[in-house]
């Protein structure tokens, strides 16, 4: 029986690694973390910030607000404070539909 390696799972980001998740400079994703209370990330002793799953999470549904529905910060901090649970379903469904599409195009592009 062959032997099989782990997939890593970071357990903290840098501010660089989700910026380039989101395409995004650093200081967007410094200004989204005093604007919205639920990201919090953790920092270290030269103060450098480390966000967690969690925290990406997060980036996932203030992006989906602020950049692909148009949203202000205030309306998004509003949506996120009167439904969150419906946003961040909302938020996925969009993210799975899109790596569907992704799929699907890349399967006509082989044909």
């Amino acid at each position: 029986m062959p032997y099989k390696e782990k997939e890593l799972q970071k357990i903290y980001y840098s501010i660089g690694e989700v910026a380039t998740m989101f395409n995004v400079n650093t200081s967007l994703i410094r200004f989204w973390e005093k604007e919205f209370d639920i990201i919090r990330p953790q920092k270290n002793k030269k103060g450098n910030r480390l966000f967690t799953k969690q925290d990406v999470e997060n980036f996932h549904v203030i992006y989906h607000l602020l950049k692909e529905r148009g949203f202000t910060i205030e309306g998004a901090r509003k949506k996120l404070k009167e439904n969150r649970d419906d946003t961040i379903n909302q938020a996925e469904i969009v993210r799975r539909l899109t790596s569907v599409r992704e799929f699907l195009v890349s399967i006509e592009k082989t044909l």
